[in-house]
This record gives structure tokens, C-alpha cells and sequence, in this order.
């Protein structure tokens, strides 16, 4: 049984028809990624997803689970990390514990061993502001993480970083990954990072936006350090250029 399962959604706005019969599903420690160009339907489908709207057609499940139109049943983060300024970085990330009813001093007890998993030593008694956003975007993953039951939803959170501060991201994101074992959905429109962080893609094309794609990055993880060099990375772009240049 998949651990998350999207299946035959058909979401309308407006009277148009924005996504027709979307299925995918994500295996547990999985990364699977929804690729597609800006405007084809990938928000539509994030929020269909975290329950923050109902599609016409089709439901979406966890672990088996009827979560469709259910909003907090599935952890999200955005591009923008939406930490708290007023916070220290502790309180930010123990914020899922407290609302599930731990008692504040509990819930940052308990948060502590993963500020060193997570590469952010020093950091508890800092505040947003003080973090560059490669760091915030750690801080936001980790609190992702210990609001989610398994899954999560990533909706391009480090399409707002610069080119090098992405490339340190995502080797610390592959390395991270792998100890917390996250079953993740990453939506993106870059065609790099979805074949460096994923196990799947997904393409998402036309009008209305259908699955047209999936695509089974073959390489095992980790991957080696250049992997983006590869002939076999540029045999992947390649031919996923062309499957979205004939959806222009």
C-alpha cells in the first residue's frame, strides 16, 4: 500500500478545468517529485493534496487513510519558511509539539537532538532574523518533519535561495533525507534539482495539467558528488526538455 495516494483528481477555478485525472503515489522513504512549467496546475494540485481545497473528482489518502478536504492531515512547507520572527529557532521548530499538547518546556527537550541531525547546532536561541536562508530553510524542513506523520508535501522551498546556497541545500537535504526517512512530494518547476533529489518525477503538462510522465531516476542514492555532470544526468534533462518543450 502506498503511503500517500493521489488518485483521478479533476479540480476546477473559475469554471475552467485546471487539473484532469491526476493520480500519483509516493512509496514510504521516497522522494518523489511533480515537475512541470509555472501555470500547468502544480499549486492546484498542492492544495488539493493538503486538503486546503476539494477537487470535483477523485480523493487523496495517507496511510490508507480518506484525508481528501482535510487540511492538517499532511505536513507542508512552502517557498517562504514562515518562521515565526517573534520565536527563537527552538520554539519555532517545537511549535507541532506544543499544538499537539506538549508542554512547552517538554516540547523543546524533546526537539533538541535534532538541531545537530539537522545541521543547526547553535541556532536554538536565535531568532529567524539572524539566520541566513539556507539555515531558515533548515529550521522550516525540521519543523515540517515533526509535524508530519510520515509525509510530507514540499511546494519549492529553495527556489529562493541563490545558486550556490541550493547546491549546499540539497547535498545536505540528500544526507538528511536518508536519516529521517521523510516520504516527500517536492514540487518544482527546475529540472536539476528533480533529478538530483529524486527517486521518481512526475511530469505534469497541458491544458488542463494530466500526468503525462513518470520517470524512474535508475541511479541509487547517495549518488555520487558529481552526479550532475553525468552523461546519465544529461540524457535525463535532455529528454525531459523535450517532453516539456511540446507542452509549450
Amino acid at each position: 500500500m502506498a503511503k500517500l495516494e493521489v488518485s483521478h483528481v479533476t479540480k476546477y477555478f473559475d469554471g475552467i478545468k485546471i487539473i484532469e485525472d491526476v493520480s500519483i503515489c509516493l512509496g514510504d522513504n521516497e522522494l518523489v517529485c511533480l515537475l512541470g512549467v509555472s501555470g500547468v496546475g502544480k499549486t492546484t494540485l498542492f492544495n488539493v493534496i493538503s486538503g486546503l481545497t476539494l477537487p470535483e473528482e477523485g480523493k487523496v489518502t495517507l496511510n490508507g487513510a480518506d484525508i481528501t478536504g482535510s487540511p492538517g492531515s499532511i505536513a507542508y512547507m512552502l517557498q517562504k519558511d514562515l518562521l515565526l520572527p517573534f520565536r527563537t529557532i527552538e520554539d519555532n521548530v517545537s511549535l507541532p509539539l506544543v499544538i499537539k499538547g506538549d508542554k512547552k518546556r517538554d516540547a523543546r527537550e524533546t526537539v533538541q537532538p535534532y538541531f545537530h541531525e539537522f545541521g543547526l547546532d547553535g541556532t536554538q536561541k536565535k531568532y529567524p532574523h539572524q539566520l541566513s536562508g539556507g539555515m531558515r530553510q533548515r529550521a522550516a524542513l525540521l519543523r515540517t518533519y515533526l509535524y508530519s506523520k510520515g509525509a510530507a508535501l514540499l511546494d519549492e522551498p529553495f527556489s529562493a535561495l541563490d545558486t550556490l546556497t541550493k547546491g549546499s541545500i540539497h547535498k545536505w537535504y540528500l544526507n538528511v533525507m536518508e536519516q529521517i526517512r521523510l516520504s516527500t512530494i517536492f514540487i518544482t518547476h527546475d529540472i536539476d534539482e528533480a533529478i538530483l533529489l529524486s527517486d521518481r518525477i512526475y511530469l505534469l503538462t497541458g491544458s488542463p495539467g494530466r500526468i503525462t510522465e513518470e520517470i524512474v531516476i535508475r541511479e541509487k542514492k547517495p549518488r555520487r558528488e558529481d552526479f550532475n555532470l553525468t552523461p546519465e544526468f544529461l540524457e535525463y534533462k535532455r529528454y525531459i526538455l523535450s517532453k516539456l518543450e511540446m507542452d509549450e
